[in-house]
């Protein structure tokens, strides 16, 4: 706990596949995958990571030129980099640019996440692959942020901090044996005195049970009240909607027996 920081200060795969950081065993086959991964960051890759951005959710149809203008206006841009595919060439949504000065990179991180361009809310963060040790990228199964569709969210990052964990206490269960020497109840031929156990987790499940069916009842009671409203208010919609069917018939009656009037005078 003293340890604890909602952002990573190195990349754990176990660690971001929870939401506090806390989990000892990974829950997704991603997160097996990106801690099995060797991932080596792109050395084809060039200038100064400390003072790159990574900017994703782009609109595909977002150039270049678009993000320069944008992005200029915090200070001096070095290079531009919008990452597109090698084959079709159409962008990906995410690109890297690189600021001259520190100033600037610090400017636009605070100012410039979750600003909108081309009609989409870009996301900003300082670039990780070269600055965070031991990054995993997402199609390893690393990364962090992810959609809640997917079942594989990862924490840790600008965009999903992780929470703070709750600080329960250690509680151990004496019904299995756990605790301290005098509380597991040993007879003195060294065995356990399982009777006992038994007598008293019997009682304590005869306490338990009336609770229990008390808290069942009112459950049940309050799911009753619901549904006997929602099927109130059910026959009161029908009621209106039948007395403005007929009120509408009413008056089609009486128009058209006007029009017969009006025809035979």
């Amino acid at each position: 706990m003293n340890d604890w920081a909602p952002i990573a200060k190195e990349y754990d795969p176990l660690k971001a596949g929870s939401i506090d950081g806390t989990d000892e065993e990974p829950h997704d086959r991603a997160i097996w995958r990106a801690m099995l991964a060797r991932y080596v960051p792109n050395k084809g890759v060039t200038g100064d990571p400390h003072l790159t951005l990574f900017v994703a959710r782009l609109n595909l149809q977002t150039t270049e030129e678009k993000l320069k203008e944008v992005f200029s206006r915090y200070g001096d841009i070095r290079k531009i980099r919008l990452v597109r595919d090698l084959v079709t060439g159409f962008s990906k949504g995410y690109a890297f640019i690189e600021y001259k000065e520190e100033r600037a990179l610090l400017k636009a991180h605070r100012d410039a996440n979750r600003l909108v361009i081309d009609q989409h809310e870009i996301f900003v963060d300082f670039e990780l692959e070269r600055t965070l040790k031991g990054w995993i990228p997402r199609r390893l199964g690393g990364g962090f942020g992810g959609k809640k569709e997917s079942g594989q969210l990862r924490f840790g990052g600008r965009d999903r901090p992780f929470r703070k964990p709750i600080n329960l206490p250690n509680v151990k269960n004496d019904f299995y044996g756990e605790g301290s020497a005098e509380k597991r109840n040993f007879s003195r031929e060294g065995t356990r005195d399982w009777r006992t156990r038994d007598r008293d987790h019997e009682r304590s499940r005869e306490k338990r049970w009336p609770e229990r069916e008390r808290s069942w009842a009112w459950g049940d009671s309050e799911r009753e009240r619901d549904s006997k409203d929602e099927r109130s208010r059910g026959r009161d919609r029908k009621d209106r909607d039948r007395k403005d069917r007929e009120r509408d018939r009413s008056r089609e009656r009486d128009t058209k027996k006007q029009r017969d009037d009006d025809k035979h005078r």
